[in-house]
């Protein structure tokens, strides 16, 4: 089996999810606006600078999800992806992940957003296998806390490992394409890495190193 293996925030959208789906709250008022906008905003300035600590981002990002009811939060979802989501779709993304499927390859999303948020998302791809953060859940409701490792960084590292030692399969020939330099790490594990729209620090990184640069946006 070779993997496909994506990230999904402004690698396979035209955008972060995990950004949109705080905006979302925001604009539904769901959330404090002036407060919930403001921290939602330097959160990811911290992630696109590489500074963000990914513990007190999810305490802040999963914090929602505890405090109303499965109902309301599909009902939500549901709206978020028509309004959020379907406009970051990409025509050019949808045409490489048919080019793994040709090659039979087995795609997989790896992502740090939460399942939550991009459980739906993989599923509008087509795609089955996702590595996602777990929010924790206890009979039936969102804690607000996190199940186990993040999947951030290193961390994507440490559940691909997981997921591919509970598969018994391997990284043998396969790929992996990434917009962020905090992918670095699962990028220098895989055979065929792809900087996707990359952000200036793996962009100059992986041209140094001969790694395949690409867009998936409309040029």
């Amino acid at each position: 089996m070779t993997l496909a293996i994506f990230d999904l925030d402004n690698t396979l959208l035209a955008g972060d999810s995990d950004h949109a789906w705080g905006e979302f709250l925001v604009e539904e008022g769901i959330v404090d606006a002036e407060i919930y906008r403001k921290t939602n905003d330097r959160f990811y300035q911290e992630y696109l600078n590489g500074e963000m600590d990914i513990l007190n981002y999810l305490k802040f990002a999963l914090q929602p999800l505890s405090v109303h009811n499965m109902e309301e939060l599909l009902k939500w979802r549901a709206i978020f992806m028509d309004k959020k989501v379907h406009p970051m779709l990409l025509k050019k993304a949808g045409e490489l992940l048919e080019s793994h499927r040709e090659r039979d390859h087995t795609l997989m999303i790896i992502t740090a957003t939460n399942r939550f948020v991009t459980e739906p998302i993989a599923e509008l791809l087509g795609i089955e296998h996702l590595i996602a953060t777990e929010p924790e859940m206890i009979n039936g409701c969102y804690t607000g806390e996190i199940a186990g490792v993040p999947s951030f960084q290193e961390g994507k590292v440490n559940r691909l490992n997981d997921w591919l030692a509970a598969h018994g399969e391997s990284l043998e020939g396969a790929w992996f394409y990434s917009d962020s330099h905090n992918d670095l790490p699962l990028l220098e594990k895989v055979a065929n890495p792809v900087a996707v729209d990359p952000d200036p620090r793996l962009e100059k990184y992986a041209r140094s190193q001969g790694w395949s640069v690409m867009t998936l946006r409309d040029e």
